[in-house]
């Protein structure tokens, strides 16, 4: 009878394959409009802010917002140039970045379209801060800082904090499961121009801020269909 055993030389020259199950890609982008539309930007939400009759006029998860004003979720809809303009460029990430993650499942022939189905501002001032969430009825989602304030990645004072969404990846730590970084989320310090994209499902959160000048940001959900050809 011949012995089942696996010959070690064998196996030293196999090759090893990399399978990247689950992962959760997000992606960082500085706007080269930034300079351009800055300014007339602020000066809009300014001026719109300060008409608020409602602090979270979208009226959305109420109680998870503390120390800050959101607008109704239709902010780049407007008719105006500058926020056309930025419509556009931020489609335009969505769409690039979209088309790479997904290129081996969409068919040939497909003309993708992004949508922005909701756009909306965050002033948030003094002590202000967004318990964790994630944005339902898209695939993508953003958030381009106008104005960083004075957020500060050593205190943790306004950064966004992203959650890992694998359950229990971080139950046991050693040496081996270093990259998993041993702690179960990432903060992110916002710099001003910047975008930061994401899939849709990934929890994240607004830690409190305490800065004495405004921390402004536009965030936007997206979702996108493919046009198949005749």
């Amino acid at each position: 009878m011949t012995e089942n055993w696996i010959d070690p030389d064998a196996c030293a020259d196999s090759e090893i394959e990399a399978c990247p199950l689950w992962e959760s890609p997000l992606f960082l982008c500085t706007l080269s409009v930034h300079n351009l539309i800055k300014q007339p930007l602020l000066d809009l939400i300014v001026k719109q802010s300060n008409r608020q009759t409602d602090g979270i006029a979208s009226q959305v998860a109420m109680t998870a917002k503390h120390q800050l004003l959101e607008s109704p979720l239709d902010f780049l809809e407007q008719d105006d140039a500058d926020i056309q303009l930025l419509n556009q460029r931020l489609s335009d990430l969505v769409l690039q970045v979209a088309g790479d993650v997904n290129a081996m499942y969409w068919p040939e022939d497909a003309d993708p379209v992004v949508t922005l189905v909701e756009s909306w501002y965050h002033v948030t001032r003094y002590g202000g801060y967004h318990d964790a969430h994630s944005h339902p009825n898209c695939s993508w989602s953003g958030i381009y800082y106008l104005k960083a304030g004075e957020s500060d990645l050593a205190t943790r004072s306004g950064v966004n904090r992203f959650y890992d969404p694998r359950t229990n990846a971080d139950q046991f730590q050693d040496a081996g499961s270093l990259y998993l970084s041993n702690q179960g989320f990432w903060d992110f310090l916002p710099v001003e121009g910047q975008v930061i994209l994401f899939p849709s499902y990934l929890k994240h959160s607004a830690l409190p801020y305490f800065g004495h000048t405004d921390r402004i940001v536009l965030a936007f959900n997206a979702r996108v269909d493919l046009l198949h050809g005749e």
